[in-house]
């Protein structure tokens, strides 16, 4: 059941996305042109759990969809660094908080792999220190801890839009 690949073709390509035709062959000999969208890393989360203040989390806009939800701290991760230190460093930066201690990992998973090749590394912290304003101040309207029983509330009435936030959430939520 394995499609092959007999190559692919750029239609458009930026530092932040690339957009290609790839001519694939299904195995009952059929074969026709597929969008494939590649990203040039993959990105991670660090969702931080701290059993004194709740889970740390951003309420942000998305223009794309024009809406307003709850996110994890997250981005990609930049040539060369390790998963651990993106994720780190994404937190620092869109929230002013600094993770402490070793990363848990959470899971590793492509959202959209039959049409993007991107994976998404999640992380657990268990403690944060507040180190000032995020650098990235444009990520998030305000930044706030939330109990679980006030997650899980936000979770079932639709406030957690991203599939990367709100798996980093059930997959930390798990017993």
């Amino acid at each position: 059941m394995r499609w092959t690949v007999h190559g692919e073709r750029e239609l458009y390509s930026s530092p932040w996305v690339s957009l290609a035709l790839a001519d694939v062959e299904l195995p009952d000999g059929r074969r026709f042109e597929h969008h494939v969208v590649r990203l040039p890393g993959p990105a991670a989360s660090c969702l931080v759990d701290d059993p004194s203040r709740g889970i740390l989390l951003l309420w942000r806009h998305r223009f794309i969809t024009d809406t307003w939800g709850w996110e994890v701290p997250a981005g990609r991760i930049d040539e060369g660094e390790a998963a651990t230190e993106g994720a780190a460093r994404e937190c620092l930066e869109e929230s002013g908080w600094r993770p402490l201690g070793e990363l848990e990992p959470l899971g590793v998973w492509h959202p959209t792999n039959g049409l993007c090749d991107q994976a998404f590394h999640a992380f657990r912290a268990r403690s944060a220190e507040h180190v000032g304003e995020p650098v990235d101040r444009h990520e998030a309207e305000r930044v706030e801890w939330l109990p679980w029983p006030r997650v899980r509330e936000e979770i079932a009435a639709g406030r957690v839009l991203d599939g990367f936030s709100l798996t980093s959430l059930l997959l930390a939520d798990r017993p």
